[in-house]
């Protein structure tokens, strides 16, 4: 007897467990495929730092208890300079969350198949209706929905996906205690998360240490192999060579100890996506991709981008004749440019620009940002090209110049 389903999801990450929460709240029929098998879940995909704020925590009806720490401040660093701004957020668990997430779909009626390997898309008549999976194992769907991240299992096949490799950021996260959340030469890092713009420990990228309580943090870098890594970065260096340099040559380190067992590693794409759906088929959360592009959050966009899936699946099959066509179900577009990732274009070139600067400009945008009014600063990370020529100076015009003729030739 073949599975069918109204709705088959790939990836039980937050995007792919989020999509299938929503959907199943709505009374369809939806199961949930998981490469790792449940016993084990979610050991080899708890790849987040899980910083996030109050407003997915509400959004989303998140419980507090997947919390680690909450936090009062956001804290950026240059080379030499920082700046500090009062916005709460919290530090999840990230596995905790995760599995709050499954289990909480499961209550409303979503199945989950747990080590279930996606294979491929399974096609007739030139459109996508189930998944392949564990090699010749099928499931059917009406909607298909997309949530594997960065290896795009079936949106790449379908030819929805067109994830750029120079486009991938690459990041490693350890949890330390013995931290010092105080030192005299550095912020203070207390109920706080912090990200570093500094090409000596992240080049083309940026580093990071969230608070998780007492002396404890989440440590760890990022970086994209782009322009401003090519500039930067030691070739003989790796990413974790350059963690342990951050550890030897940063003071707030000195006695700081590796937790055991908690070492995160994942990647995620920097860039404008490509196509978004097409017929009876949906890519969410990294598949798309969807992380925010100026300072990396991934957890709301992709919740968002769930979100947006499962009203989409509600236009769909709502009506007495439901209609998956790509026409129909292009609302998914409309939801994701709108409401996930408005402004787009505009953030990624202030994204692209911030990682081509040099260690310089990032202390001098540290002062310009201690010296901006808070509407200002929320109008450019939103994106708006009024707000960010504020921060642009004369000087930058060599700068621009070089970072132009870079574009003009990728």
């Amino acid at each position: 007897m073949t599975d069918h389903f109204d709705v088959v999801i790939a990836g039980a990450g937050p995007a792919g467990a989020q999509c299938a929460r929503d959907v199943a709240s709505r009374g369809y029929d939806v199961v949930v495929l998981e490469t790792e098998p449940e016993a084990e879940f979610p050991r080899a995909s708890n790849k987040s730092t899980g910083g996030t704020f109050p407003s997915m925590m509400s959004s989303f009806n998140i419980p507090d208890d997947v919390v680690m720490h909450f936090t009062d401040n956001v804290v950026l660093e240059s080379p030499n300079h920082h700046f500090a701004q009062k916005q709460a957020g919290a530090v999840l668990e990230f596995a905790d969350f995760k599995q709050f997430l499954v289990e909480d779909s499961r209550e409303e009626g979503a199945e989950y198949y747990f080590d279930a390997r996606v294979a491929g898309p399974i096609e007739e008549g030139g459109a996508v209706v189930g998944v392949r999976y564990n090699g010749d194992q099928e499931v059917y769907g009406d909607v298909v929905v997309d949530a594997t991240g960065p290896s795009a299992a079936l949106a790449k096949p379908l030819g929805v996906s067109d994830l750029e490799r120079e486009k991938q950021a690459i990041g490693i996260e350890y949890e330390f205690e013995n931290v010092d959340l105080d030192h005299p030469d550095y912020a203070d890092l207390h109920d706080a998360m912090m990200l570093r713009l500094d090409h000596e420990y992240a080049p083309g990228g940026y580093a990071w240490i969230f608070h998780t309580g007492e002396d404890t943090a989440k440590v760890g870098l990022c970086y994209i192999q782009n322009e401003g890594y090519r500039q930067y970065s030691d070739e003989q260096r790796t990413i974790d060579g350059y963690l342990d340099h951050w550890m030897e040559t940063d003071p707030r380190f000195e006695n700081a100890e590796k937790v055991a067992g908690k070492q995160h590693r994942g990647s995620a794409h920097i860039q404008s996506p490509g196509q978004l759906s097409t017929d009876n088929f949906i890519a969410i959360g990294d598949t798309v991709p969807t992380i925010d592009p100026l300072w990396g959050e991934g957890i709301n966009k992709g919740m968002q981008s769930a979100r947006a899936a499962a009203i989409t699946v509600d236009h769909c099959l709502t009506p007495d004749e439901p209609d998956t066509s790509a026409e129909n179900i292009s609302v998914y577009n409309d939801l994701w440019h709108e409401n996930v990732a408005p402004n787009m274009e505009s953030r990624l070139f202030m994204t692209e620009l911030m990682y081509f600067a040099p260690n310089s400009r990032y202390d001098t945008f540290m002062r310009d940002l201690n010296n901006l009014d808070l509407q200002t600063m929320r109008r450019a990370n939103e994106g708006s090209w009024r707000a960010i020529s504020k921060l642009i100076h004369l000087k930058d015009v060599p700068l621009l110049a070089k970072f132009a003729a870079h574009r003009f030739r990728s």
